[in-house]
């Protein structure tokens, strides 16, 4: 991944995506917030116990680096249920409730940014420069079975006319498969995933988002992962696994 800097705050980038000037994004670190102890510093979660004024600044941090632009936030509850924002129908969005509880957003309209909150589980962003369509899904283990990612794409192609052999995506810093680790497997995990098992009782959900994704369409050479493990990577990066009580760190998307 590139590391990019802006306004004194640091985040990072995926390569594939540096070639497309009408697009912004950026998977931020835990550094440069306010939030104090375990929720060491850039915490974008509320509900997580950490004090709310303290999010609220980080989150005006976040907003300051995508230029003040809108951006979408997520009640995400580890299901299958993906948000559209489509300019065609701006009034649906009025009569939704918020707070929005899903885990995964689709949207064509410029200026509103999606955002994904991790601590291990996967943030995933997609873009389709043909449509001009981005996407942003929290996928963790639950949403990896569940395939959550074939399913935003699916509802790219049947809500924005999307083509998945034209989509771009990057896989977020995440649990590995150095760690992740599922003593009771046989009882959470279907065994048409067994084959991603490492080890013991290790799993490869990098893989398993990589194979989904191609299973949709998308073309192998669109896809980059990143394949830095959150629980390995603590000083930079919140992680569950690895600190249990922490925060959650930011990665966004959206249309210039």
């Amino acid at each position: 991944m590139i590391l990019k800097q802006k306004n004194g705050i640091s985040f990072y980038q995926f390569p594939n995506f540096s070639g497309f000037s009408d697009i912004w994004h950026g998977v931020f670190t835990r550094n440069f917030g306010h939030s104090k102890g375990a929720f060491r510093s850039l915490n974008i979660s509320f509900g997580v116990g950490d004090d709310d004024i303290n999010v609220e600044l980080n989150r005006k941090t976040i907003s300051q680096c995508v230029s003040g632009k809108e951006i979408v936030y997520l009640k995400q509850v580890h299901g299958t249920e993906i948000l559209t924002f489509p300019q065609s129908d701006r009034t649906a969005e009025k009569e939704r409730e918020r707070p929005y509880v899903a885990d995964g957003m689709i949207t064509d309209i410029p200026g509103k940014f999606l955002l994904t909150q991790v601590a291990d589980c996967q943030s995933v962003l997609m873009y389709d420069p043909v449509r001009r369509v981005v996407a942003n899904v929290h996928s963790g283990w639950r949403g990896s079975i569940k395939n959550i990612i074939g399913r935003t794409i699916q509802t790219m192609k049947n809500k924005f006319s999307c083509t998945a052999s034209h989509i771009i995506a990057g896989i977020g810093p995440s649990l590995g498969p150095c760690c992740a680790e599922f003593i009771l497997y046989r009882n959470e995990i279907p065994s048409k995933f067994w084959t991603y098992k490492k080890g013991a009782d290790h799993f490869d959900f990098w893989s398993i988002s990589r194979d989904q994704l191609c299973e949709s369409g998308v073309v192998q050479k669109n896809i980059y992962s990143s394949n830095v493990c959150t629980k390995c990577n603590t000083d930079a990066f919140f992680s569950y696994r690895g600190e249990n009580t922490t925060g959650r760190f930011a990665a966004v998307i959206g249309l210039q």
